[in-house]
C-alpha cells in the first residue's frame, strides 16, 4: 500500500475520527502488526496539536500466556497505580484511538472461564471511571490489517498479498479512498438527516419482522434520540467514534423487548464464531438462546452480569451498505455490525438522552438506559426485513421495507 494513502488514512483517524485538539493527551491502543502505521498516526496526532501521545501495545499471544500461567486471583487483582492511571484518564478526558488488527481466532484455545472472570473483574473496576467519561471525551475505533487476520480473510493468498487486499477492503469500507475527509463530511450529513427524520416521529417502539422468523418488538425511551455519524462532546468537539460506521442507533428501554430474533451473520466473539443463532425475549430479557455452533459461548454472554441479557442498542443499517455489498465477513464487529441492522446485548449509551451530561448515571439508568459490563453487537438485518415504528400517539410508521429505508 502506498505510503501516501496510509498517511491520508492516519490523518483521517487523527483529525476526523478522534478529532485531536491542541493540548490534549492521546492514548493509542494497537497490536504489534503495523508499527509503521502507528508511527504515522502518532505523528499525525502531534501535528493536530496533541501535547502527549502514549502508545499501549497489545498482543494476543501474551494474553494467552498470562491467562495460562497466572492464578485467577492474580488476573483479577489490580494495582494501585493502575487505578491512579484510570483516574488520570478520567480527569484528563484523554483521547482514545483503538486500532483493531488482531487474529480473529487467536483466543480460541484460551481457558474461557478463567479469562472471562478476569475480564469481568477488569470491567467492573473500570466501569465507574468510564461512566463518568461516557459521552464527554473523544474516541475512535478503526482497523489496520494483521497478518493472521488477513490470512483468515484470504486463505488462498500469500500473506503479503492477503495483507494488501485487506488494506484495500479496510480503506474502501472506511470511505477512505479519494478525499477521505470530504467523504466523511458528506456521509455524516446523510446519517444526520436520517436521524433527524427518526427523531421527528416520537417513536415509542420498533417492530421487526423477517421471513426467517424474526418477530420482535423493542420499546424505546421517550425523548431518547437516534444518533448517527459524528458525535459532539459537551465541550463542542465533533468526532467520529467508529470508522467505518453506517448506523443510525439509539438505546432502547431496558426491560421492554418481546418476541424472537434471528441472527443473519455469525458473531465473532473471543476468537470463536457463534453461528445460526436466535434469541427469544420476554419482559425485556433474553430467556432462550439457541445456536448451531458455540451455544454455550452465547449463553455465557447472556450471563456475564444481571443485565447482560437485556438490550443496550438498536441500530438501523440498510442492506445496500458498502460492507454488506462487499459480501465479506470480516470476523470483526467493527465491520460486520455495519453490514446490516443490528442489536446489542448489554450496556446502553447515555449520550442518546438529551442533557445526559447534567445527569447522574443513576438517573440515566432510571430512565431506561441499560447498565451492564458488556456490550455485544449481533447482526439481524436481511433483504426481507421490515421495521415499523409505533409513535407515542399509536400511529404505525414504516421505517424499513425489504431491508432498506422505507423513505
Amino acid at each position: 500500500m502506498k505510503k501516501s494513502r496510509l498517511r491520508a488514512y492516519a490523518r483521517l483517524l487523527a483529525r476526523t475520527g478522534a478529532a485531536v485538539q491542541p493540548g490534549q493527551e492521546v492514548l493509542i491502543y494497537a497490536e504489534l502488526d503495523q508499527p509503521k502505521f502507528v508511527e504515522m498516526l502518532t505523528e499525525e496526532c502531534y501535528l493536530a496539536g496533541a501535547r502527549k501521545v502514549i502508545v499501549e501495545w497489545n498482543h494476543d499471544r501474551l494474553t494467552l500466556l498470562h491467562t495460562k500461567y497466572q492464578t485467577v486471583e492474580e488476573l483479577c487483582r489490580h494495582e494501585s497505580w493502575e487505578l491512579e492511571r484510570l483516574a488520570h484518564i478520567r480527569d484528563d478526558l484523554s483521547v482514545h484511538i483503538y486500532l483493531e488488527s488482531s487474529d480473529p481466532g487467536a483466543l480460541a484455545e484460551i481457558d474461557a472461564e478463567k479469562y472471562n472472570r478476569s475480564v469481568q473483574a477488569w470491567r467492573a473496576i473500570r466501569k465507574p471511571y468510564r461512566d463518568v467519561m461516557d459521552g464527554r471525551y473523544q474516541w475512535c475505533i478503526a482497523a489496520v490489517p494483521g497478518k493472521a487476520w488477513a490470512r483468515k480473510m484470504y486463505p488462498k493468498l500469500k500473506t503479503k498479498k492477503a495483507v494488501e487486499q485487506l488494506w484495500k477492503d479496510i480503506l474502501f469500507a472506511s470511505r477512505a479512498n479519494g478525499d477521505a475527509e470530504k467523504n466523511w463530511q458528506e456521509h455524516n450529513a446523510n446519517l444526520k438527516a436520517r436521524c433527524a427524520w427518526l427523531n421527528s416521529l416520537n417513536l415509542r417502539s420498533l417492530h421487526y419482522t423477517a421471513d426467517n422468523g424474526t418477530d420482535l418488538t423493542v420499546g424505546l425511551i421517550p425523548g431518547c434520540l437516534f444518533n448517527g455519524g459524528s458525535d459532539t462532546t459537551p465541550a463542542g468537539v465533533t468526532f467520529d467514534a467508529n470508522i467505518p460506521s453506517e448506523e443510525c442507533f439509539t438505546s432502547p428501554r431496558a426491560g421492554e423487548a418481546e418476541g424472537i430474533v434471528y441472527a443473519t451473520k455469525p458473531l465473532s466473539y473471543q476468537g470463536q464464531l457463534i453461528e445460526n443463532f436466535y434469541l427469544r425475549f420476554e419482559g425485556g430479557r433474553a430467556v432462550e438462546a439457541h445456536a448451531e455452533k458455540n451455544e454455550a459461548l452465547l449463553n455465557s454472554i447472556l450471563h456475564m452480569d444481571e443485565n447482560a441479557a437485556m438490550l443496550g442498542e438498536v441500530a438501523l443499517i440498510p442492506v445496500e451498505s458498502p460492507i454488506n455489498k462487499s459480501g465479506l465477513l470480516f470476523y470483526s464487529t467493527l465491520f460486520d455490525e455495519n453490514a446490516s441492522c443490528h442489536l446489542a446485548l448489554g450496556d446502553g449509551f447515555d449520550e442518546c438522552i438529551p442533557g445526559f451530561d447534567t445527569m447522574s448515571h443513576e438517573a440515566l439508568t432510571a430512565l431506561g438506559i441499560n447498565d451492564s459490563l458488556v456490550h455485544v453487537d449481533f447482526m439481524i438485518g436481511c433483504k426481507s426485513m421490515s421495521i415499523d415504528g409505533i409513535t407515542e400517539s399509536g400511529e404505525t410508521v414504516p421505517i424499513f421495507r425489504k431491508g432498506s429505508w422505507a423513505k
